[in-house]
Order: structure tokens, then sequence, then C-alpha cells
């Protein structure tokens, strides 16, 4: 069955308080944060951000109801981080513009490792569908596919590379990306991969920000960066499940409903729509049920 992971919160690790945020002490409902060393991190700082995370590290809490991951910067920044002491309390590793070429260069540190992976598609190989094929394969090989939580989608490289930026009052699915999105998710999704959606850069626009959620979720994303805490509860928001689906998921998976049947006005059939079923009563069961029917 598919995790569905919600917002997952991007921190720079040269932030002042990451010790307080790892441990829970600030933002203490956070399901999934990512301490960044790569695009949040400039070149001139990457020493400072790899030393206060190996004073975290040490430090670090074990925190049961929150996943942590480090985006690291390149293999090399792996490797470093792999050295600290305190890394095996860490989930895993984000890993940055991953094609097929460069996702063993990370892979085989980890390989015999609990860590788990979540590749980042952000290069111009995204747009080639035999390029993303490839590096399906490349994550289908025995042994790999188990570290694979989930494909992270980079919009703001991918947009970057088309030379333009996110407008202001549009979703990212109104941009050349919507295409592309689509395009990964028949790509991975069928294979057993899922995808999170990308960040939503425009802090003063929460209604534009709700709207794209409601769209990630219809292209069957599992999850959504956030770059600012106020987007955390907002994204989550729009994981919880309607009362409605939860009756039509329990009815397809119950053995005694027919093989087709109408509910709520919709055809239902056990047999298509069974893992939608699981899907839905999984992510009510992490995120709860609408108050309103």
């Amino acid at each position: 069955m598919a995790k569905v992971l919600g917002a997952s919160l991007y921190v720079p690790a040269t932030h002042k308080d990451l010790q307080q945020i790892a441990d829970g002490e600030l933002l203490g409902d956070l399901r999934s944060v990512i301490f960044c060393t790569e695009d949040a991190v400039a070149e001139s700082e990457l020493s400072y951000a790899l030393f206060s995370l190996s004073l975290v590290l040490q430090q670090m809490v074990e925190r049961p109801t929150t996943e942590r991951f480090v985006r690291v910067r390149n293999p090399e920044v792996m490797k470093r981080v792999l050295a600290m002491p305190g890394v095996e309390k860490l989930t895993g590793f984000v890993l940055p513009k991953i094609t097929h070429h460069n996702f063993d260069a990370y892979f085989r540190q980890v390989r015999k490792t609990h860590f788990m992976l979540m590749p980042t598609l952000e290069t111009v190989e995204v747009f080639d569908d035999a390029e993303m094929k490839q590096l399906r394969l490349c994550l289908e090989r025995p042994g790999v596919r188990d570290h694979i939580l989930a494909l992270r989608i980079g919009g703001n490289d991918l947009l970057a590379l088309l030379g333009i930026r996110r407008p202001r009052h549009v979703s990212i699915y109104r941009t050349p990306l919507g295409a592309v999105i689509s395009k990964l998710v028949t790509i991975f999704r069928p294979y057993g991969f899922v995808l999170t959606a990308p960040v939503f850069e425009h802090l003063d626009n929460p209604t534009l920000l709700a709207q794209e959620v409601e769209e990630d979720l219809a292209h069957g994303m599992v999850g959504k960066t956030a770059i600012h805490p106020s987007q955390v509860a907002l994204i989550e928001q729009h994981y919880r499940v309607q009362h409605r689906d939860v009756d039509v998921a329990l009815k397809i998976i119950d053995e005694a409903s027919p093989a087709v049947f109408r509910m709520h006005d919709s055809m239902c059939e056990v047999a298509t729509h069974r893992a939608w079923a699981h899907g839905v009563l999984e992510q009510a069961r992490v995120f709860g049920i609408h108050s309103m029917v």
C-alpha cells in the first residue's frame, strides 16, 4: 500500500533553531522534516551547515512521530553525513537531481542500511520519457526498490530549465509542468512508485495553495513540500478524507459487496476501485476525516 506522506517541511541546515525543530520543541506536530544542505544553503555556508547538522544529529532525541531526512548536496556530502555520530536517528535522505546515471553513487552508500531514499526529479532528463523509464528500471532492481520511499518532483528546477518562474496567480498544473507531472505519474505509479508534489513558493496566496493541493491529490500525489511552517496545516487539511469516501471505501473492500454497485450516485466497481479504497482508508487513518459530511 502506498504511504501517504502529507507535508514535508524543508529547513536549511543553517537554521538557527535546527535542534529545536529536529527534537519537536518547535513545530512539534510535523510528520516530516527535511534538513537541506543543497539549494537552501550557499556554497560558502556548506561547511557551517554540515557542522551544525553534526551537532544536531549527536543530540537529536528519538521522535517516532516525525520522519527526519537530510537533503544532501552530492554523494560526497552524503558520505560526510553518514559518518556523523547520531546519523542512525534519521529516516533517510533526499537525493538531488537524480538520473539513472548518478543514482548508484548515492545508493551504494546506503544499500546495506535502514535508510529510505527520496530521489528528486529535477533535471532536463525529466522531459525525456525514455530517460525516466530508464530511471524506473534502475529503481526496480532487487535490493533498490525497498529503499525508495517516494520520488519528489522539483518544480522550480524544472521551470528554471524552461526559463520560467511559477506565475503568482495560477497553479503549477496551468504551466508547462502540468503535462510533465501527468506523464511522471503514468510512468512511475503503475509500477509501485509514488510521487510528491512541488513547492508552492508564494506565501501570500493560501487560497491558490489550497487549490493546488486539491490538484495534487487528483494526480495521485502522496505529499507536498512545504517551504514555510504556515503551509503545513493548510496542506494536511486537504489530506483529510470525506465521510462519503470512507463509506464507499469500506463498502468496496467488504467481501459481501456485489462486483458493481451504486453508492452516493456513483458507480462503484470492486475490481477496479479496490486499490483506491485501501488508499482512502489509510489516508483517513493518518490524517483523519472531515468533520462535515
